[in-house]
């Protein structure tokens, strides 16, 4: 079955015009929260400064104000730029969060004559999509990841059970926990995370028992892992400290979108 993005574009360039105008899909929850970015996950590369390029990019585009001008930066700056300015500018544009362009940016990338079909870039945006509780869209992006001949890995996986998490959609997020383990991935710290911190918020004591006896299954040290996990963040299951969680939880996702991009520029070049 054919499947495709449902979204408009730009007539000219056929990048997708700005989707914050629409109308969000759900309203922001308030009994479920993600949960902190606190898994083991490696740093792939360490943070460089943004060259002058990449910064008068994202300087060009915040600007602009219209379609015309949107079409006049991509066409006269945003061309011009290297492999890896051209993802610095839209590492730096998610870490902003100014989604409606990255999305722009990451329809470019995608038309650029380098570019190969790569599941952390995906994954960026599926994530940011989803901290911004669009969550129709990044179901679109990770079916569309199929189109291109990739296979969700574990991240990509967690990524939208995320999404659906922001969304409180606890139904649909522990349907796609099911499909990664279904697909031969295996959930790990993060994935584990995400979901008993924010079932745990939730009251969702059933399915948190679940996923504990599922930690033993998956992870090296359960046991360990379980014990870190309500030390840092058992507090946290406080109604005060929901605010918190979430903020750590965009700055956890910041670092790893800038590593991923540097990773991919250096697999690249």
């Amino acid at each position: 079955m054919k499947l495709t993005l449902k979204l408009t574009h730009i007539p000219q360039l056929g990048f997708l015009q700005n989707p914050q105008n629409q109308k969000r899909q759900h309203p922001i929850p308030r009994t479920v929260t993600c949960g902190l970015r606190g898994g083991n996950r490696k740093p792939l590369w360490r943070s460089r400064v943004l060259s002058t390029e990449a910064i008068q990019a994202v300087h060009s585009l915040k600007l602009a104000n219209s379609n015309s001008r949107l079409h006049h930066v991509f066409s006269n700056r945003l061309s011009r730029l290297l492999k890896a300015d051209l993802l610095d500018t839209l590492a730096e544009l998610q870490r902003q969060n100014e989604f409606h362009l990255a999305l722009k940016v990451f329809e470019f990338v995608r038309k650029e004559v380098w570019y190969k079909p790569d599941m952390s870039l995906y994954c960026d945006m599926i994530q940011l999509l989803g901290k911004n509780r669009m969550t129709e869209m990044a179901e679109q992006l990770f079916t569309q990841l199929h189109k291109e001949g990739l296979k969700p890995d574990t991240r990509a996986f967690t990524e939208m059970i995320a999404a659906y998490l922001q969304a409180s959609m606890i139904d649909k997020a522990m349907e796609t926990y099911e499909a990664l383990k279904a697909s031969g991935c295996s959930p790990d710290n993060l994935t584990f995370t995400i979901l008993i911190r924010s079932l745990g918020s939730a009251g969702k004591e059933e399915l948190v028992s679940v996923l504990k006896k599922d930690c033993s299954e998956y992870l090296e040290y359960p046991e360990r892992f379980l014990e870190q996990l309500q030390q840092k963040h058992g507090k946290h299951s406080r109604k005060k400290d929901l605010p918190t969680s979430f903020v750590s939880y965009l700055v956890m996702h910041d670092a790893v979108t800038l590593r991923t991009a540097n990773a991919i520029k250096s697999s690249g070049s």
